[in-house]
Parts: C-alpha cells; sequence; structure tokens
C-alpha cells in the first residue's frame, strides 16, 4: 500500500504524474533530486523505502515492494503519465532473459492497462552491431517488448558507466590496480550517471514527445582503460595500472561472488562484444554528447571514495 504524500493525475492534463523505479539506485536517486523542484507530482517504487532520505519521503509518494511484481506495478502507475524504467538485473537470475524481459512483463502489461502516455527507460548501445552481447541483447530484447505495448518510449542508450569504476575500489585504492576482461587500449565512450539522470529528467518533464526511439547518451570523450588508468593516477597522485584479465578469471570470480551461471556468462558475452566495437558503432553527436568527463567524475566521486 502506497503512503506519503498522495498524487493523482489531473482531471485537466496540467499536472503530470511521474513515477520512478529504483529511486534508490545510482541513477534514480540523482534523477529524484533533479525532478523534486519541477512541481509536478512524484510516486516512487522503492524495495526498501528505509533508504529515501526523509526529505524526499516527505515529498513523494511511495509504492513498497519490487516493480517486478505486478500487483506493485498495477497500483504504482494507476493515473501515472511517465514511467522512468530501470531494471536492476538479478544477478541470481536464471537467465539472463528473465532478468530483463521477464522482469519488465507485469510493468507491460500496467502500461496498457492504466494507459501510461510514456516511459524513458535504461538500456544499451549495441541495436543491430551482434546477435548475442549477454546483458546488452537482453535489454534490447526488454526495449522491444516495452515498445510492443504502444507506448511512447525513449530508451537512453549507454555504453559503460563511469560509476561502474566503484565496484573495484579496494583493488583500485589499495593495489593501484583496475582491471577488466577488455583491451587496455580500446577507445570507447563511457558516461557518468548524473549525466544519464540529467537527460532522463528532461524526458520526463517534457510533454511533447511521441514515438519510440533511442537516445544515446556517450559521455563527452572516448578514452581506453590506459587512458583511464592514467587519469586516475593523476587525480590521486599515486599510481593506478590497468591489466586485462582472461574472461575465464572474470566469470570465475563472478561466481564466486555468487552470480548465477548464466548471469556471469551474459557478463562475459556482453564484455566480449565490446572488447569488438560494440560500443563504438553509434555516431557521437553534439546531442548524444555529455558534459561529465572522467577526469571531473574522478575528482568529484572517485577521489573522494578513496580517501574515505
Amino acid at each position: 500500500m502506497a503512503y506519503g504524500k498522495p498524487v493523482r493525475r489531473s482531471s485537466g492534463g496540467s499536472v503530470s504524474v511521474i513515477v520512478i523505479t529504483a529511486p534508490t539506485g545510482q541513477i534514480g536517486r540523482r534523477l529524484l533530486e533533479n525532478v523534486l523542484g519541477s512541481g509536478q507530482p512524484i510516486r516512487v517504487i522503492a524495495r526498501d523505502p528505509s533508504r529515501l532520505s526523509p526529505r524526499v519521503r516527505e515529498r513523494v509518494e511511495v509504492v513498497p515492494g519490487s516493480h517486478g511484481d505486478p500487483a506493485v506495478v498495477d497500483e504504482a502507475f494507476a493515473g501515472a503519465d511517465s514511467v522512468f524504467w530501470l531494471v536492476a538485473a538479478d544477478p541470481r537470475a536464471e537467465s539472463v532473459e528473465d532478468a530483463f524481459v521477464g522482469f519488465s512483463r507485469p510493468a507491460c502489461e500496467a502500461f496498457k492497462n492504466h494507459e501510461v502516455k510514456r516511459v524513458v527507460g535504461i538500456s544499451a548501445l549495441g541495436r543491430g552491431v551482434t546477435a548475442n552481447a549477454g546483458f546488452v541483447s537482453a535489454s534490447l530484447a526488454m526495449d522491444d517488448l516495452i515498445a510492443s505495448t504502444g507506448v511512447n518510449y525513449r530508451a537512453l542508450t549507454m555504453p559503460s558507466f563511469m560509476d561502474n569504476t566503484l565496484r573495484q575500489l579496494d583493488a583500485i585504492k589499495n593495489e593501484g590496480l583496475l582491471t577488466w576482461p577488455i583491451s587496455g587500449d580500446l577507445k570507447a565512450p563511457t558516461c557518468a550517471t548524473r549525466d544519464i539522470a540529467a537527460v532522463a529528467a528532461r524526458l520526463l518533464l517534457d510533454e511533447s514527445w511521441t514515438g519510440q526511439e533511442a537516445v544515446p547518451v556517450l559521455g563527452p570523450e572516448d578514452l581506453s582503460f590506459e587512458d583511464m588508468a592514467r587519469i586516475m593516477s593523476e587525480v590521486l597522485g599515486r599510481p593506478v595500472r590497468f591489466q586485462r584479465i582472461p574472461i575465464e578469471t572474470f566469470q570465475a570470480t563472478l561466481r564466486d561472488n555468487g552470480v548465477s551461471a548464466a548471469m556471469a556468462q551474459g557478463m562475459a558475452e556482453m564484455c566480449k562484444a565490446k572488447d569488438e566495437g560494440l560500443d563504438n558503432a553509434e555516431p557521437r553527436t553534439p546531442e548524444s554528447t555529455t558534459p561529465t568527463s572522467f577526469r571531473q567524475w574522478c575528482e568529484d566521486v572517485l577521489k573522494p571514495a578513496v580517501l574515505a
């Protein structure tokens, strides 16, 4: 049952209700900050509402539960005009299709049943590039499922996130080491979650768009992992080096950390596709270029985390 500030779709159409999924994640919490000051009614779906700040809980309606639950999305999407859709894939899922497409099926039924007008979703680059890219292929299949409902849809298509570097914080801090099963000299785009949230907020607050399109978010520059290690070294004032690891080692580490065999395979297939240039297929344009550089991200996010 929802609690907090109740929101309703305006009968006159002057006020649009926005629903945000995954509001405590890297993108969702920044997105919330961007839209809270808009005056638009906001509803969030939160598996653990206690992770929302008191200030946020006072200003939004909260529907507790998982946005993969049919009853939860049926309640949350009632009267909604726009939805922000993000699947944080279950690392223990039996297949990547279940993690992305299966998880999204109840929401797609609710989009239709409640006549949601617009959906902004988090997806990936790579459409038409390869048929077997693990998580990427599953994300694109999720996009197809959402589009099949007929809802107006913008799929934000991204390369790897700068913020994912924080998953290797201990190794960077204690060993001066960054590892991936990808070539160290391959230059590719990378983007900051703050920029993704800004693009998502703009679309959620804009009631004029229709149709179904991809919106690439590419950051300001293409960098290799060797470039990133050099920038980290300069910002942190200590050496950081990049080391490519075998894909088998990468998968084994995931499995040792509780990731299912299917999901570890999906991650490995995605990395293999990226190593073959998956993220380089999208031409960079002024519209797809976003402002936060990796150096700025290191100054603002990585350095404080290392020094903490």
